[in-house]
């Protein structure tokens, strides 16, 4: 008895030892939803509630949020400090994290913010914000021609 007690425990001690253990999986530098489903034109977001749009606008807040800080390195996911040739130390793990977390929080406050006070703005100026948010994604498609490697 006292040995199949000990056998359980040990188990136990094993399981929960390994689920609390540090993942050494290299993060990406862009993660999340980094792309839109569907891009608009004007006469489109004109037939659109306005509760819509803002939905929209959000959205490609997140976007830009995610990878516009990051475009030098990656303009898609999937890319890790490892495939740049950057070196995995603790203190550019430590770097990436804070990143993640800044754009994270400013992403966060950007649409608490947004829900408050966006639903006051004009219709127009809100359609005209979308469109060039989505010229401003678009580019991104081209960001390689400018790159000369």
């Amino acid at each position: 008895m006292k040995a199949k007690f000990t056998l359980i425990g040990f188990l136990f001690l094993l399981i929960v030892g390994s689920a609390f253990a540090q993942k050494n999986e290299p993060q990406s530098i862009i993660s999340g939803k980094v792309s839109i489903a569907k891009y608009h034109d004007r006469d489109e977001l004109d037939k659109m509630q306005k509760g819509q749009l803002l939905d929209l606008y959000n959205e490609r807040i997140e976007v830009i949020v995610k990878i516009l800080p990051n475009i030098a390195f990656a303009t898609k996911p999937g890319v890790t400090m490892s495939t740049l040739g950057i070196p995995d130390t603790k203190e550019n793990r430590k770097a990436l994290e804070d990143n993640i977390q800044a754009s994270k929080t400013y992403f966060d406050s950007t649409i608490e913010f947004q829900r408050k006070v966006l639903p006051y703005s004009d219709k127009s100026n809100l359609i005209a914000a979308i469109l060039f948010y989505e010229e401003t994604l678009k580019s991104l498609h081209t960001y390689n021609e400018f790159n000369r490697n």
